[in-house]
């Protein structure tokens, strides 16, 4: 099976829609979406339109989960910025996002993957950008393929020999999965922090064992203008350009 993988598209449609452009050349069985497809940009139920109509398998991330209002996510946990940016996107969005974003869960398992918005030890909340974090994360799934998201940085982690191995994934970076243990983070659609403003996503083939992580450009100064036209902070703007 031959999957393409996206994750933290932050209401940014512009991203998503090259990145769904870009997936088509070569369309995959299926697209699984890791969570926070709210949150920061402009077009929060857009976007939630279209991971519902391409997406095959989606999770709920922390910030899908702060728009919803829900008891475990507060606006209090985020940064001024975000905790603006969460506060107008749920004002903005409609009952059928809402109704969406509500059905969805942080983890999953997939075709022998085990899948979560950030970690097994806290599929909401927890990073994986330390080894410390990735051997957890190891150890808390039999899974021999994880797949995580909210970090927003492309990564490639390998378990041998009871050893972390890899780091961030550079675009167009292939893995060999092979026989053995991964832990891998497709990157975010909708605001790179790797210092590459490019779109990310990954592609996975399940059968031939093999993955790659991909990048898109798109219109950045689009979604920029229609941050600032919002009344979102300017912040969240200026990021995008500088992939951080």
């Amino acid at each position: 099976m031959r999957i393409a993988v996206i994750s933290d598209i932050h209401a940014n449609l512009y991203a998503l829609e090259a990145v769904f452009a870009e997936i088509e050349r070569d369309p995959p069985d299926e697209i699984w979406c890791l969570g926070d497809t709210v949150g920061y940009g402009p077009r929060p139920n857009e976007c939630c339109a279209l991971v519902q109509e391409r997406s095959s398998l989606v999770l709920v991330g922390n910030h899908d989960l702060v728009a919803l209002g829900s008891a475990d996510v507060t606006v209090e946990d985020f940064n001024p910025e975000a905790a603006a940016a969460s506060i107008w996107t749920s004002s903005e969005l409609s009952p059928g996002s809402r109704e969406f974003l509500s059905s969805l869960a942080p983890q999953a398992e997939r075709e022998g993957a085990a899948l979560f918005h950030g970690s097994p030890s806290d599929p909401v909340w927890d990073y994986v950008i330390t080894d410390l974090a990735a051997e957890e994360a190891f150890a808390l799934t039999q899974a021999s393929l994880i797949l995580v998201g909210h970090s927003h940085v492309p990564t490639a982690l390998a378990l041998a020999d009871d050893v972390v191995q890899g780091g961030v994934a550079s675009t167009g970076f292939e893995a060999d999965l092979g026989p053995g243990r991964w832990l891998l983070n497709p990157g975010s659609v909708g605001q790179p922090r790797d210092g590459d403003a490019r779109a990310a996503y990954l592609r996975l083939d399940l059968g031939l064992r093999q993955a790659s992580f991909e990048r898109v450009a798109y219109s950045v100064d689009r979604t920029q203008a229609e941050i600032r036209e919002r009344g979102l902070p300017d912040a969240l703007a200026d990021r995008l350009a500088l992939g951080v």
